[in-house]
């Protein structure tokens, strides 16, 4: 299935509780370093478990809160189970940062 941004039509933009939901998501350090270990694609989640050193009821928590947030999807093979990033999202909340960034020139109206 293709989405929006992958078809080449802009993204739905984001409301604000999304992207607080996404950049709470994002601040903690370990959900950080998971993001970039899927930067490259899919990934199994015992690689990611060595990868990252981490126990495996620790990253479990943090996967759940990036999968709940949208940042990521799982697809189950066999006993396996699979990760990677949702382009979509990305997309959606560096269209959001770049709003922000583009509002945020405008000078302020004169005072009094």
């Amino acid at each position: 299935m293709e989405t929006a941004a992958a078809a080449g039509s802009p993204a739905e933009p984001l409301a604000p509780d999304q992207a607080q939901r996404l950049l709470r998501a994002l601040a903690e350090p370990i959900r950080l370093q998971v993001v970039q270990a899927l930067q490259d694609g899919e990934r199994c989640v015992c690689d990611l478990t060595g990868d990252l050193d981490l126990a495996q009821s620790k990253l479990s928590f943090h996967l759940r809160v990036l999968k709940e947030a949208g940042l990521i999807s799982a697809r189950q093979e066999s006993r396996w189970i699979y990760y990677r990033l949702e382009p979509s999202v990305l997309l959606q909340l560096r269209e959001w940062l770049a709003q922000l960034a583009a509002a945020s020139q405008t000078p302020a109206a004169p005072c009094c």
